[in-house]
């Protein structure tokens, strides 16, 4: 069974992927651009995303590009900005509709390269700058997401988590950036630094539905013209060992606590035991049948929420969970006791089937949308490795929990956040 069939072509300056499949109703084009996070650059790669998303040369307004994405049945173009290991990566998104299916010839396919290629070679320009109101409004917009961060207090407690685990790693920067670089950013600053980024980043452009490769490649060498380039390759850095455990508390006018633990687990995606991986983290606290859920959420009730998560690129288990303040302490002996479980062998061969049948079904459900199709293949970019959709499922199938078991051996903790009322916790 083949999930999905991706044809890479190495192209003058980036990678073309085409993903030949009838799933979809829509063509969909996803431009991503890849480089080491650095906390010199780290708010400017943030900011320019949406800077080009205003608008360009020849839509000058936002009200004019959106009223052109309209005319083009109701396109879909959006921008993201995200950090997967220890690089940061900004994405173009650019949701069409299949001129097969209209009875009209537009060619729709056309259009969306013509389009992409606007955005991201024909910016709205004052000389060799940016257009000064967008970069105004833009740095407003940006200003008011990351102050945002503080009033949500479940992110900006996994985001503090992070920071003090990673404290001397790039990984411990925000992917938003940070509100001091924005002071002193001009539109003549941030120009510059996106020509760098065109002329150096790793670019990757997927294209995905029911298409002819050969009509592809060909829009694509009209459309994308980029320089040659060595896009910088980091080392693999999911090795570091923990001399010391952390315990941070911090007090905050918080009436539900938020407890996060971080494990390092040093295991990446693309080695042979990530699969184990992340069967040990859906049984552990992945999904609602998980030994946290049950037995911290559930039978406990200390938490109104219990769960982990994987940062599969930089080797990361992290566990969050919103509890009573003054349940601190309990809570944290649970999830060590089910953590020690875990690292014991103490689950289930039925425990470990349903896990395989809800990775499964959540792989298939990313894939449901073409964005989350290219998130699972572009991990085979950020990792350097070539590993199809069919082979994650068969070797997911074949894990015993014997390896499940080694997996926990290697896993440590690292670092305790807890985001609680002023003196609760002792």
């Amino acid at each position: 069974m083949s999930i999905a069939s991706e044809t890479m072509k190495e192209k003058s300056g980036y990678k073309l992927h085409v993903v030949r499949t009838d799933k979809y109703k829509t063509n969909t084009l996803v431009l991503k651009m890849k480089a080491p996070l650095t906390k010199e650059k780290v708010t400017y790669r943030a900011l320019v995303p949406y800077v080009l998303q205003s608008n360009t040369s020849k839509y000058p307004t936002t009200p004019e590009l959106r009223s052109y994405l309209d005319e083009l049945y109701g396109t879909g173009f959006y921008v993201d900005v995200a950090k997967k290991g220890e690089y940061q990566i900004v994405s173009f998104t650019i949701d069409i509709v299949n001129e097969k299916f209209l009875s009209d010839s537009t060619p729709l396919l056309e259009k969306a390269f013509g389009l992409l290629s606007e955005v991201i070679f024909h910016p709205k320009k004052n000389g060799e700058a940016f257009d000064p109101k967008t970069v105004t409004n833009e740095i407003r917009s940006l200003k008011q997401r990351l102050q945002s961060i503080s009033d949500d207090k479940m992110r900006y407690s996994a985001t503090r988590l992070v920071e003090e685990m990673c404290k001397t790693e790039p990984y411990a920067l925000e992917a938003s950036g940070n509100l001091e670089d924005l002071k002193t950013m001009t539109p003549e600053s941030l120009f510059t630094y996106y020509q760098k980024m065109l002329a150096e980043d790793e670019i990757d452009l997927y294209v995905i539905g029911d298409i002819n490769e050969s009509e592809v490649e060909a829009l694509a060498d009209q459309y994308m013209t980029l320089e040659d380039r060595v896009p910088v390759r980091l080392p693999r850095n999911t090795d570091k060992e923990v001399e010391k455990e952390k315990e941070v508390i911090e007090n905050s006018d918080v009436k539900q606590g938020k407890l996060n633990i971080g494990y390092r687990t040093h295991i990446a995606y693309g080695d042979p035991d990530y699969y184990a991986l992340q069967l040990f983290n859906g049984i552990f606290g992945g999904f609602s049948h998980s030994k946290l859920f049950i037995n911290v959420r559930e039978k406990a009730s200390l938490a109104y929420y219990a769960a982990s998560r994987l940062e599969s690129h930089k080797g990361l288990l992290m566990v969050m969970a919103g509890i009573e303040n003054a349940n601190y302490k309990q809570a944290l002996e649970i999830i060590h006791a089910q953590m020690n479980e875990m690292k014991q062998g103490n689950f289930s061969e039925a425990e470990l089937e349903q896990t395989k049948a809800v990775v499964r079904n959540q792989l298939l459900e990313t894939i449901d949308v073409s964005r989350g199709l290219v998130e699972i293949l572009y991990h085979n970019v950020i990792s350097g490795q070539n590993i199809s959709l069919d082979d994650w499922f068969a070797k997911t199938e074949r894990t015993t929990k014997e390896e499940i078991v080694a997996v926990g051996q290697k896993i440590q903790l690292d670092t305790i956040y807890f985001l609680t009322e002023a003196g609760v916790q002792e």
